[in-house]
């Protein structure tokens, strides 16, 4: 049987869904993912965009006061794709071949409410 938890179960699984290349993911803490290649050297720190945030019960739809962390860990080249053209009774084949440049990042950081308490600490000062 498998013991991974459900998406449909009422279990608190905290995930979110980032932006990132012009794609989506859905990542949780400690996820690894493979996205196209960053400018990012090995090792750097960068914020993903959310979209949307999920706990459990409460839900940020939209994504607003949610921080995600991820650090670079490796560039990567993808699996090969190969082609080929070929034109009957005109001795015409060219082969071709292409790997996609990746970027593995590793998820270590996300931060609910992040933006809210600091504007609460602001307004608290401010008064």
């Amino acid at each position: 049987m498998n013991n991974a938890p459900s998406l449909h179960s009422s279990a608190a699984v905290s995930y979110a869904i980032v932006k990132v290349g012009g794609k989506q993911y859905r990542v949780e803490e400690g996820d690894s993912i493979l996205v196209d290649r960053m400018s990012a050297d090995e090792g750097d720190k960068v914020d993903l965009e959310p979209l949307m945030f999920a706990d459990g019960d409460k839900s940020v739809l939209d994504g607003k006061g949610v921080k995600i962390q991820a650090v670079v860990t490796a560039h990567e080249k993808g699996k090969k794709i190969h082609g080929l053209k070929f034109k009957p009774k005109r001795g015409y084949k060219r082969r071709y071949g292409a790997r996609a440049h990746l970027t593995r990042l590793e998820i270590s950081s996300i931060k609910a409410g992040a933006r809210k308490a600091a504007a609460k600490k602001e307004d608290a000062d401010g008064s």
